[in-house]
């Protein structure tokens, strides 16, 4: 099977990714069950708006602009998480944090959770204020309800091209694929792929921001992503949204075919 590139467009689910609180953890898992016109399972439910965020009452999706997020902290790049959807609890770790869980939609806990994040933001911003959910929303940078798809080979391209092994954690992906010719996700746009039980199309590229030059790890900014995208492709695009229009379980190691 060929793309409009005339390139091998199968390839292989190498990870699985969500991010519960948005900006605030990410966790790996093995299988996500997707659902047609529905964002990435459990990914992005919570999000915590700073003091100067302008809400509507009662919360509704808006723009990134009004949340903590990793543009505007580099440390906040540094938090992993694991979860239990069904208890609606979320685990957080850090470098420099001790480790704790938290039920965001419980008040008490919601308030632990701003404490928590407090010394991982800029005293020269706005402080985190308050923790939104929105019911059937997922907090997502888009209000469309996308899917974030992303190639291990064109992150091992970049990382070559900057000599250094880039984590995908700094991309914050949900479906990370492998066997593409590096880049050939972006010859995709406006197709369907089918991967494991589900089929999607993909829509549009992913322009990236400076968060991506936070190391996962430390935390620390370290590596100028968007220099080296710009310079080397002429773009600051990495990975694709998707739209859901069929779902299924997908599982690390399905196959990915268009």
């Amino acid at each position: 099977m060929t793309g409009t590139a005339g390139w091998t467009t199968a390839g292989r689910v190498a990870l699985l990714v969500r991010h519960p609180i948005k900006s605030a953890g990410f966790e790996t898992v093995p299988e996500a069950v997707l659902t047609e016109g529905a964002a990435f399972p459990f990914d992005r439910v919570w999000a915590v708006a700073h003091a100067a965020a302008r809400l509507t009452e009662p919360p509704a999706w808006a723009p990134k602009l009004q949340f903590l997020r990793g543009w505007g902290s580099a440390d906040l790049m540094a938090v992993a998480c694991t979860s239990d959807p069904d208890r609606a609890e979320v685990t957080l770790s850090h470098p420099r944090r001790p480790t704790e869980s938290f039920r965001p939609d419980d008040p008490a806990d919601a308030a632990r959770l701003i404490d928590w994040l407090r010394p991982l933001w800029p005293a020269t911003r706005p402080e985190p204020a308050r923790v939104i959910r929105v019911p059937g929303q997922a907090l997502t940078d888009q209000d469309q309800p996308l899917v974030s798809i992303n190639s291990t080979t064109s992150l091992a391209d970049l990382s070559a091209r900057m000599g250094l092994p880039l984590s995908p954690h700094r991309f914050r992906g949900n479906i990370w694929v492998e066997g593409w010719a590096p880049w050939a996700e972006l010859d995709l746009i406006g197709q369907e792929i089918a991967i494991g039980a589900a089929r999607l199309r993909i829509e549009e590229p992913i322009g990236r921001c400076r968060a991506t030059g936070a190391n996962p790890e430390t935390g620390v900014q370290d590596a100028d992503t968007m220099g080296a995208l710009e310079t080397g492709y002429g773009h600051t695009d990495f990975g694709v949204f998707a739209r859901v229009i069929a779902g299924g379980r997908v599982t690390v190691g399905d196959e990915v075919r268009a």
